[in-house]
């Protein structure tokens, strides 16, 4: 191996270029966040109250999900080092800390790309990283999330470049910090296998030292863990859940997109691979290691954005990267005048805006921030401190617990952690939830040892059950939720 010094590398050296970079993506961003009417998706509410009761405790004993696999005794904070980024954010008025911390992160992770592709050498950088905007608003509605994807997309941009640069040493710090900061730390063995394949092909030798040190900084950081040796269990089994998604209903995110939903939200990211391509073969020079390396991502993340939608938050980053590089020794051969650079800039940015406006379109399907809060205080304010709540929908449990902790909940974050805690306890619950059971009152109370109930008013089946139960006295409603109480 290639004796290395462990200087800081050039990415993390700033000046007047990124910043005006930063403003630009920063502003982008945060025209997304302004037509928000809360924070962007549903785990956000999770995630940002956590780090609030983080501030005082950055391992606090987590109480609320006792029926699943998140229970006190065997609790991992998977994203724990996301939740002390967030910190900072987490004081004062929490929806406002998280679109902000939206913003920031995501910046960070275009802003990375930016720097990448100006240290390589690349003209245009600035307009390729405002370019990742432009190529899909599915992409810029991910990122406006308070949640791991721009950090998970920061890390891996940087991993690409320390291995570009051979530091590799570096990336023991980086796959470290990335199984602290994400349970995806996986895609960092991803990116150093391509990256390897890539070397061999372009340079005919194979660079182990960028798979060798990450795997190296993803075993400390699995045992290095502040949750250890609990994090090695429920890592099998998160992930092994997640290999089996036709189990389980856990979301739309784990689900494709139909060809006509891909082309729509991301077509010019298809297109940006497809030019990239092209201007492969128009190439005179032989393939660069940086065009090889990031064709061989975007091949990887598409074939993962085939099978899973999550994935549009990497792949649109890494085909804008691919060609960057591809077409970057045939841009370096010509001379553009200030007329032509100012016409590109405009059409960067005017199919920029168009993509964050897309991108603010999505956030109609948002359900707004204070859903449960009506229900949540009430809850906080009538019932006994730790009191069990049953709940109609697992995805209601980021913002019963964004607006109260006082109650401790049925299921939440994900359904596979109360399947894989008790399968049967999970069927009962998908049953009653869809109004299936004899006698509904007595298998909540019985089973789940909860004594309220809250729904929002779309599980017709359930609520038509519990009005019809006369164990079921109605304590509160509005016009987005109800909560009963199960009487003796």
């Amino acid at each position: 191996m290639t004796t290395q010094t462990l200087s800081l590398p050039g990415i993390f050296r700033f000046d007047s270029w990124f910043i005006r970079l930063t403003l630009v993506l920063a502003g982008l961003l945060a025209a997304v966040q302004m037509a928000a009417l809360g924070l962007v998706g549903t785990d956000g509410y999770y995630h940002v109250k956590l780090a609030s009761l983080m501030r005082s405790d950055l391992t606090p004993e987590f109480i609320w999900l006792p029926l699943t696999t998140l229970n006190p005794q065997d609790y991992v904070d998977h994203q724990w080092l996301f939740h002390v980024l967030l910190i900072p954010f987490a004081g004062g008025n929490l929806i406002v800390g998280g679109q902000i911390a939206a913003v920031v992160f995501a910046t960070a992770a275009l802003g990375a790309a930016g720097w990448l592709l100006r240290a390589r050498g690349v003209p245009g950088a600035a307009l390729w990283a405002v370019g990742m905007i432009a190529a899909s608003s599915a992409f810029v509605y991910r990122l406006s999330m308070p949640r791991t994807q721009s950090l998970s997309l920061l890390w891996l941009v940087v991993a690409m470049y320390l291995m570009l640069e051979r530091r590799e040493r570096w990336l023991v710090l980086l796959g470290l910090t990335y199984v602290w900061l994400y349970n995806a730390f996986p895609l960092l063995l991803v990116v150093a296998g391509v990256y390897v394949v890539a070397a061999r092909l372009v340079e005919g030798r194979w660079r182990w030292e960028a798979l060798i040190y990450s795997a190296l900084g993803i075993g400390l950081g699995l045992v290095l863990n502040p949750y250890f040796p609990r994090n090695l269990i429920f890592t099998y089994h998160h992930l092994i859940a997640k290999l089996d998604i036709a189990s389980v209903r856990v979301g739309s995110e784990w689900y494709p997109y139909t060809t006509g939903q891909l082309m729509e939200n991301s077509g010019l990211a298809l297109a940006a691979f497809i030019a990239g391509a092209f201007a492969l073969g128009w190439q005179r020079q032989r393939l660069s290691l940086a065009a090889a390396f990031s064709f061989g991502l975007s091949i990887a993340f598409g074939v993962m954005l085939l099978s899973s939608r999550r994935f549009v938050e990497y792949f649109p980053a890494f085909a804008v990267l691919f060609c960057a590089f591809a077409w970057q020794p045939v841009l370096a051969e010509k001379q553009f005048g200030r007329r032509i650079v100012v016409a590109l800039t405009t059409i960067v940015l005017i199919a920029a805006a168009y993509s964050a406006n897309k991108a603010q379109t999505s956030l109609k399907n948002d359900l707004p921030a204070d859903q449960f809060a009506g229900a949540s205080h009430w809850l906080a304010a009538n019932t006994p401190q730790g009191s069990f709540v049953f709940q109609t929908d697992w995805d209601d449990f980021t913002r019963l617990f964004f607006y109260n902790t006082h109650n401790v909940y049925t299921v939440g974050l994900d359904p596979t952690f109360l399947q894989k805690a008790d399968p049967a306890l999970f069927s009962l619950w998908v049953d009653l939830t869809q109004g299936r059971g004899l006698d509904v009152s007595a298998a909540i109370r019985q089973h789940f040892g909860a004594d309220y109930v809250v729904s929002d008013l779309k599980h017709k089946a359930f609520l038509e059950r519990a009005e019809a139960d006369p164990q079921f006295r109605e304590v509160y409603r509005d016009e987005n939720s109800v909560v009963f109480k199960i009487s003796d």
